[in-house]
């Protein structure tokens, strides 16, 4: 599919798949019938029914699991808001196809395949205390990108990204669509110390300053003040949507890249959940901000979707207990109604 205006893209968000409502109903029969007491596995139960609704299965499955990771370079990096130097990007994208990084064991251990998707690193986005990080067109390629680095026969895709200076954008991002008091949104990152922090507080100021004038339309505000792994992630979660595929949100960047269209339709995130809440200032409010509540809380802050993979491994508990146990009737257990 090709996006080829801000338009199209909020027309799409207005007409959305819904899910298969029926597949869910009859999932969550069977998990009344399973040999346990009722609800007794608590999220697991939901995650189940969840996965139902959007494959439209009453028996969901895991054959296909997708990470996808983005990548990208920020020009506001120039301000010396990251612990890093930009050419780390680059670095890391190597090592994750020689698979050293934390996210190529986790993807290998959860049997997921892992889809790596620099974007024109070597261009970084504007700075965007200056200028808008991204012309139009080149947000438009980016999240053309991310949806077609979807597979309709993907049966679960986890989004994540990569790229040094995008917590500055996801902040940028967060204060000018959530308002409040800008601190809130910003945290260390990379590990800044406290004059970074201040840098980065200074930096999204700036930012949130110059595009004043924009900040009441949400797709504007991603071209200005985002980046393009944020806004490749955008375009996998909706071609995920497209399929009925369900989606697990990595931590900060990847749950601040959703706002933008969650600003036009909340109901843009129902085929999603926050596989985990990060360490990084702002994602827990983020989350409590979209409705969103994590699967996993384990003070995880290193992005490349690492939480969003472990929280695989999750699912494939919930899976397997849904599709191998057995029912009262057949295991011969007298149920609660006796």
């Amino acid at each position: 599919m090709r996006f080829d205006s801000l338009d199209d893209i909020a027309a799409f968000c207005r007409d959305l798949p819904r899910g298969n409502a029926a597949a869910a109903s009859v999932a969550a029969a069977r998990q009344a019938k399973l040999t346990k007491p009722p609800g007794s596995l608590g999220r697991l139960e939901s995650l189940v029914e969840w996965m139902a609704r959007w494959q439209g299965s009453e028996m969901p499955h895991l054959e296909r699991a997708a990470v996808a990771v983005f990548a990208g370079n920020h020009g506001v990096v120039a301000r010396g808001v990251s612990a890093y130097p930009q050419q780390v990007t680059e670095q890391m994208v190597q090592n994750f196809a020689a698979g050293g990084a934390a996210i190529n064991q986790i993807a290998r251990l959860a049997d997921a395949v892992l889809r790596v998707v620099p974007i024109d690193l070597a261009r970084p986005t504007s700075d965007f205390t200056l200028a808008p990080a991204m012309d139009v067109d080149e947000f438009l390629t980016a999240v053309d990108i991310g949806y077609c680095t979807v597979e309709p026969d993907d049966d679960l895709l986890a989004v994540g990204e990569m790229g040094i200076g995008n917590t500055t954008a996801a902040s940028a991002l967060c204060a000018a669509l959530l308002g409040g008091d800008t601190a809130r949104w910003i945290g260390r990152g990379t590990g800044v110390n406290d004059d970074g922090l201040e840098r980065k507080r200074a930096a999204v100021a700036a930012a949130l300053s110059c595009h004043a004038a924009i900040l009441g339309s949400p797709l504007q505000v991603a071209v200005a003040l985002g980046g393009r792994e944020l806004a490749a992630i955008a375009g996998a979660v909706l071609a995920a949507r497209q399929y009925g595929i369900p989606v697990l949100l990595d931590g900060f960047v990847a749950t601040a890249a959703m706002l933008p269209l969650a600003r036009l339709d909340p109901g843009i995130l129902d085929h999603c959940r926050a596989a985990h809440v990060s360490a990084e200032a702002g994602h827990r409010l983020l989350l409590r901000e979209l409705g969103l509540t994590p699967l996993l809380d384990l003070d995880m802050r290193l992005g490349e979707a690492s939480g969003a993979a472990t929280a695989i491994l999750l699912l494939r508990a919930a899976l397997a207990c849904h599709a191998g146990m057995a029912t009262f009737s057949q295991a011969g257990v007298t149920d609660s109604n006796g």
